[in-house]
């Protein structure tokens, strides 16, 4: 006997419980450890349901959550691509899109089609809900960056324009109001870089 749609749907929530286990380079903000791949996920869902009104355009907010939910589920499969690690983009898109295929699959073909097509639009990053979605998406690590002294930036020795141009296209594209603040928040972090560095010679 095949599946029922609630078998499938149990399925699925059972398997991206791995998504937990899934480890990002990025460290808590108490940097007692790095976070998790679902709590990403979560921390971005409560970005949108928060910042919506700073998106370049209008958005659908509870569609943006959902992307947001979803993004990361493909990591499953794949593991983290960490921005400044230099990994080829096709080698990781290709990758994603067959997890994607496997992991939506588990569900009924209807739910799993829609669900889907959803984590392919943030992936295009084309319509405005994705674009906020891509936003929030580079700001939550920048944030946790700035407030930890570096986090990532300082362990992959990234400099202020590798910053600026990793993340600034992104952030301003979805929510150009946000990337003001964080354009401010990253000059100061490597001012002060700067002039520590040079207070220790």
């Amino acid at each position: 006997m095949p599946p029922t749609a609630l078998e499938q749907q149990l399925n699925f929530l059972r398997e991206i419980d791995r998504l937990k286990s899934v480890v990002r380079q990025s460290p808590l903000l108490d940097q007692s450890r790095k976070e998790n791949s679902a709590e990403h996920s979560w921390h971005l869902a409560l970005y949108a349901l928060l910042l919506h009104d700073y998106a370049a355009a209008p958005v659908n907010s509870n569609r943006v959550i959902q992307m947001l939910l979803l993004h990361d589920i493909v990591e499953i499969d794949v593991g983290d691509f960490p921005l400044h690690a230099g990994f080829s983009s096709d080698v990781q898109a290709k990758q994603e899109a067959a997890a994607a295929v496997r992991l939506f699959g588990l569900l009924p073909p209807q739910q799993g089609s829609e669900l889907l097509a959803l984590w392919q639009e943030f992936e295009r990053a084309e319509s405005e809900d994705a674009k906020f979605a891509k936003a929030l998406d580079r700001l939550q690590p920048l944030l946790i960056n700035v407030f930890t002294g570096g986090g990532t930036w300082t362990e992959n020795n990234v400099s202020l324009a590798q910053v600026v141009s990793r993340y600034g296209p992104v952030i301003k594209r979805g929510a150009p109001q946000l990337w003001a603040v964080c354009e401010q928040w990253v000059i100061r972090h490597f001012a002060g870089q700067t002039a520590g560095s040079q207070h220790k010679q």
